[in-house]
């Protein structure tokens, strides 16, 4: 789903991500560590992910609202299922800032075998933590929230009405791949959601990515509607050239739907070898079945 525009992030950093920070990195490496060596330690699940929330993305534990300090209403009431999903720790605004006390991240924490992606365990509805915090997120009309196993980060950006996005994070690339970390601290930090414009705020970056993203859509379908019109009269004319015999039993809708058919068809194709998902560059696929060298 929709996530940062590359646009927008050379805006946003023209600099590049935030600089690497050794010692809250060797702290999390060390904390990370002793997590993975015995998750299910009394306390130290949530230990890692408050050292998370509060060194790494230096969140103020004043405006981590749980518990009983959550206000009322962010919650989904799923009666079909006789279930009501709230999160676990929500970030409010500080407060003497504007519409202080509102929330501005919801975070919900699983347990450490819980896939974030597949059905969850112990529950009559089988849904994913990531479609449960969507369902949340819309719910309260509140468009971020953060699912954690510990492992996995993901974020979800899910305003109403709007496609949902979700990207994840992960505790062991944190460690190997340390450019991942700086861009979970870019993204996430608390300076990104009180520190900065508010067309620099995460969700102002998501916001104008959705933009740049919607751009990229329609200048496809224009693309795409012109290489259909070019296709169709190179038909009429192959037509003509038979003397109206080539597609006499054709009507038009239909040659029309077939043609635009194709050409999605190849428009995936294309996609497909660009991102090398294909064989493209094995000599009997380029020869015989690319589109991309025809």
């Amino acid at each position: 789903g929709p996530f940062v525009s590359m646009p927008v992030l050379m805006r946003i950093f023209p600099q590049g991500l935030d600089p690497r920070e050794p010692e809250p990195a060797r702290e999390l490496k060390l904390a990370y560590e002793e997590w993975l060596d015995k998750p299910d330690a009394p306390g130290r699940h949530l230990s890692l992910i408050k050292f998370v929330l509060t060194h790494i993305l230096a969140f103020p534990a004043d405006i981590l609202a749980e518990g009983q300090t959550i206000p009322s209403g962010i919650e989904a009431i799923m009666a079909e299922y006789g279930e009501t999903l709230k999160p676990d720790i929500v970030v409010m605004r500080p407060k003497g800032t504007p519409v202080e006390n509102k929330p501005h991240l919801l975070i919900k924490i699983y347990a450490p075998d819980q896939k974030l992606d597949s059905p969850t365990a112990g529950k009559l509805w089988k849904a994913s933590p990531a479609t449960r915090m969507t369902e949340l997120l819309h719910a309260a009309d509140v468009p971020l929230g953060l699912v954690t196993n510990g492992e996995q980060w993901m974020l979800v950006y899910a305003p109403r009405g709007e496609t949902t996005g979700y990207a994840s994070w992960y505790g062991n690339l944190w460690i190997e791949e340390a450019i991942t970390l700086r861009a979970f601290h870019s993204l996430l930090h608390c300076r990104r959601f009180f520190g900065v414009a508010e067309s620099e705020t995460l969700l102002g970056i998501l916001r104008e990515s959705a933009k740049d993203q919607q751009e990229v859509t329609d200048q496809l379908g224009i693309q795409v509607r012109q290489a259909v019109e070019v296709l169709i009269q190179a038909f009429d004319r192959i037509d003509a050239d038979s003397g109206r015999r080539l597609l006499k039993d054709v009507d038009e809708k239909k040659l029309y739907e077939s043609a635009l058919t194709v050409m999605m068809r190849l428009v995936f194709l294309f996609s497909a070898e660009e991102r090398e998902l294909l064989l493209l560059g094995d000599s009997l696929y380029d020869e015989n079945y690319a589109v991309s060298t025809l």
